[in-house]
């Protein structure tokens, strides 16, 4: 009586899988989240940066989960951190 593959060899196609999904999706995902993460932590006054729904602003004042920026002249705007997307230049 010969016996099939064990239940083991069975399972490998399916640890393959989950090993490439980790290396292709999450762990690229989960380091660009941490960058992010330390961009909005860096953020301080005078640093220029666009928000996730395309407005280009100056940072005015810095707040816990707020920035204020300045779009215009006169024009300030409040907009959360987390919508914060690319700074374009740091302040020196």
């Amino acid at each position: 009586m010969s016996q099939g593959p064990g239940p083991l060899l069975n399972m490998l196609p399916i640890v393959m899988i989950f090993i490439i999904f980790y290396f292709l999706l999450i762990r690229p995902q989960k380091k660009a989240q941490d960058e992010h993460k330390k961009i909005l932590k860096e953020l301080k006054k005078n640093d220029e940066v666009t928000t996730s729904g395309g407005i280009y602003g100056t940072i005015l004042n810095v707040k816990d989960d707020s920035v204020t920026l300045r779009v215009d002249d006169n024009v300030k705007i409040e907009v959360l951190k987390s919508a914060v997307s690319v700074v374009r230049r740091k302040s020196s």
